[in-house]
């Protein structure tokens, strides 16, 4: 297994892992959002989801960015923009 050494590929893969927490577990995201409890809801996913991406991408580049946090609210929270809650 090769760990990932460029920023743009750490990057995507935050986004896909994100993505697929999102494609699998949408109720869980909608109900996280309608009752302000999506880190409660998603924590064994997201915890999952973190360990993975460390396991992938080389410690300089994890350090140095904030790749899998971006994703988190690129992919799980403003997707969810739609669904109707009391935070926004």
């Amino acid at each position: 297994m090769r760990l990932v050494k460029k920023p743009d590929e750490a990057r995507r893969l935050a986004r896909t892992i994100l993505s697929d927490i999102l494609l699998y577990n949408q109720a869980k995201v909608k109900e996280g959002i309608e009752k302000d409890s999506l880190f409660d809801v998603l924590t064994e996913e997201l915890t999952e989801g973190r360990k993975y991406y460390e396991s992938m991408v080389d410690e300089e580049i994890r350090h140095a960015t904030n790749f899998f946090n971006e994703a988190v609210v690129d992919v799980l929270i403003k997707q969810a923009g739609k669904i109707k809650s009391e935070i926004w």
